[in-house]
């Protein structure tokens, strides 16, 4: 990934709204949401919905499909997998020793954690 791509990625997640639509969409792969269910379950009007949700599609972080006379969103998660990694590429530096404190202080289930904090080996 490149840094260009990652700060368009990060700019569209800064907003609170975008964030949590993106959380929502997530958390529905990969069947996604139509529109309607997102603005009812989040409570935002339909017309700052699409301008929310045109951010989020244009940024790659999802799609979306057309189902008659509704349109489907779908989080890309392959997209934000590769974020995460890029985030985390060159964590401790090759030095997973400096890690071992990481998980624990973190919050973060193992499974979710780099695999130089998992382990101790990159």
């Amino acid at each position: 990934m490149e840094a260009k791509t990652a700060t368009a990625i990060f700019e569209v997640l800064s907003s609170e709204a975008r964030l949590a639509i993106y959380r929502l969409l997530v958390k529905y792969a990969p069947d996604g949401l139509v529109a309607g269910e997102v603005a009812r379950m989040l409570d935002i009007p339909k017309t700052n919905l699409s301008f929310h949700l045109k951010a989020i599609v244009h940024s790659g972080l999802a799609s979306m499909e057309r189902e008659g006379r509704n349109t489907r969103y779908r989080a890309n998660i392959p997209l934000m997998l590769e974020t995460i990694a890029y985030l985390t590429a060159e964590c401790c530096s090759g030095k997973p020793d400096q890690c071992q404190s990481f998980p624990m202080t973190s919050g973060v289930e193992p499974e979710f954690l780099p695999a130089c904090c998992k382990d101790g080996k990159p």
